[in-house]
């Protein structure tokens, strides 16, 4: 597991914590002897010594790290300044220091509602504030000119919640696994990254509904021209994501100032076809400010007032994501078409067969539908089905799968129609770009946990602890099946060699074929992988009629 420990936790009571040691070490003609020792494994017996201790030199200053089981771990490392200062502006470098700052702990998390936890069971956030532009970073050596892949992660929790700090996104085992580096990025969310006062607030505010999204493109810059102090290649960066993650990841693909940032795109249940307009942005403004009870002249007063007053203002159901600005993006990530600022970067998209069941299953209810009581419950959930008689969906569903049960029914119809849609659309606009088309792959993924006796089968986010190889630090999402780990050796090596090659296909799951039109092979991860044409085209067709509308946008 990750080395995440309190001082207290160094050393035995009476006698100089390990933390101060380092310190002392680090400081002055110590930090030298510390950083030529960085990035080796401190004894055969994974235990650790204070001269090996990494040092890392930053464009800000020097970082001390650990080592946990041969990893150079590095934690809360600024990226950017803190934001307090520049609120709804765009993200500045983070001032220089002078000597070694400690980069042992997490940073502070964004400031949101529902006390900034993570994507996991057990995870809530230690510190929330506008200080928050840091990320954490993971390698197997120090200035070894290892050019080594770099992978890049983006949280979930669409773009108004959730952190990076958490155990589920421990870069450990990717980087024994694949040789490579692993990055974990935190950046402003909801209304202090996507607030859309331009309108309303003049020039001053122009960037303010991207501000989020100009965040990860300063994290990105900052790996470019920090990576190779890290064994990393910044001409050979991965960026990854799921959900909320994967979304900022297509919305990356057509940002201008991210171009050349980043070379290969792995998403996960995380599509973003259409970016806010900002006729709708200044409505979600106007919104916040009426219910702070300000008028548009007292419009700078947001600049000072305190954080957690903004957070309790966000009215329910007000959408906070980047915003097509004719600035940062003046485009729509994936309408009409696919970016043709990205056609060329190779990418994966994928997603779980049972989203909904995670994004929906906390209702005991949903689990006790019988046929008499299904089509309320799709009409009372299901806005993706636009105008579809919901009889005829069920009908529909029915006949496609002549054993679902009820409840079977709610969740595939409410998975294709809401999580899955935005996935099929991305790929096929990739699809018939003749760039983009030789370096489109597609998954599915299939394996089902057997966690509260195995009703949630494969929901949201089941992906991730399979792509970072770290099914044993999250059994209450895997269970203690020897299965998942089957899984999450197919998953993370098909990570790793995309990363690598910009080609998924390795020697467990076989050859991996690009997306086509015509055949729509698509990669089925389950204990045994393998490629199946067009997966749920029943499904598919049965919901293509209906527009796609970008939640919130």
């Amino acid at each position: 597991m990750s080395y995440d420990r309190r001082e207290s936790d160094f050393g035995a009571p009476g006698t100089l914590s390990r933390r101060t040691v380092l310190r002392r070490l680090a400081a002055g003609a110590g930090a030298l002897a510390a950083s030529n020792f960085a990035g080796r494994v401190a004894l055969a017996s994974g235990g650790q010594s204070a001269l090996t201790s990494p040092v890392a030199t930053t464009s800000a200053g020097r970082i001390l790290g650990v080592i946990d089981n041969g990893i150079n771990v590095f934690k809360g490392v600024p990226y950017g300044a803190d934001t307090s200062a520049r609120r709804f502006q765009p993200p500045q470098p983070p001032a220089p220091w002078a000597g070694v700052r400690d980069a042992l702990e997490f940073g502070p998390t964004a400031p949101q509602p529902r006390g900034g936890g993570g994507f996991f069971p057990g995870d809530e956030a230690k510190t929330i504030g506008e200080d928050c532009l840091h990320l954490n970073l993971w390698t197997p050596a120090l200035r070894d000119g290892g050019k080594r892949p770099v992978l890049v992660w983006f949280h979930p929790g669409a773009y108004s919640s959730m952190t990076s700090n958490t155990s589920g996104y421990d870069g450990v085992r990717l980087c024994r696994r694949g040789d490579v580096v692993v990055v974990t990025v935190n950046h402003r969310l909801n209304v202090f990254g996507y607030l859309y006062l331009a309108e309303l607030g003049g020039p001053e505010f122009a960037d303010s509904g991207n501000a989020g999204m100009l965040d990860l493109v300063l994290a990105l810059t900052w790996v470019r021209d920090n990576i190779t102090e890290f064994g990393g290649d910044p001409k050979n960066v991965l960026i990854f994501g799921q959900s909320g993650g994967g979304a900022k990841c297509a919305t990356l693909m057509g940002v201008p100032a991210a171009r050349g940032l980043f070379h290969r795109v792995w998403t996960m249940s995380g599509q973003q076809i259409t970016a806010t307009r900002p006729s709708t942005g200044t409505k979600h403004a106007s919104d916040l400010l009426a219910a702070l009870g300000l008028t548009p002249d007292r419009i700078h007063e947001l600049k000072t007032l305190p954080m957690d007053q903004l957070l309790k203002a966000r009215r329910p159901g007000s959408y906070f994501g980047p915003v097509k600005d004719g600035r940062s993006l003046v485009r729509d990530p994936f309408d009409p078409d696919a970016p043709p600022l990205s056609a060329d970067i190779p990418m994966v998209l994928g997603n779980t067969h049972d989203e909904t069941r995670g994004l929906m299953g906390g209702d005991p209810a949903l689990f006790e539908l019988t046929w008499d009581t299904l089509q309320a419950k799709l009409e009372a959930n299901s806005p993706f089905m636009g105008d579809l008689d919901r009889a005829k969906v069920i009908s529909e569903y029915r006949r496609i799968y002549p054993r679902y049960s009820a409840t079977d029914v709610f969740f595939a119809a409410t998975t294709a129609s809401r999580s899955w849609r935005g996935q099929v659309i991305e790929a096929d606009r990739r699809a018939v770009q003749p760039a983009a088309a030789a370096h489109t792959w597609v998954y599915q993924f299939d394996w089902c946990t057997p966690v509260q006796n195995g009703r949630l089968m494969a929901p949201h986010g089941l992906d991730i602890p399979m792509v970072f190889d770290n099914v044993a630090l999250l059994p209450q999402m895997t269970g203690n099946s020897s299965d998942a780990q089957k899984v999450a050796d197919k998953m993370s090596d098909a990570l790793i060699a995309f990363a690598r090659t910009g080609n998924p296909s390795h020697h467990q799951i076989g050859r991996w074929p690009t997306f086509n039109l015509e055949r729509r092979p698509t990669m089925i991860f389950d204990t045994v992988a393998k490629v199946v044409d067009d997966p749920r085209g029943d499904e598919r067709r049965l919901f293509e009629k209906v527009p796609y509308v970008q939640p919130g946008t």
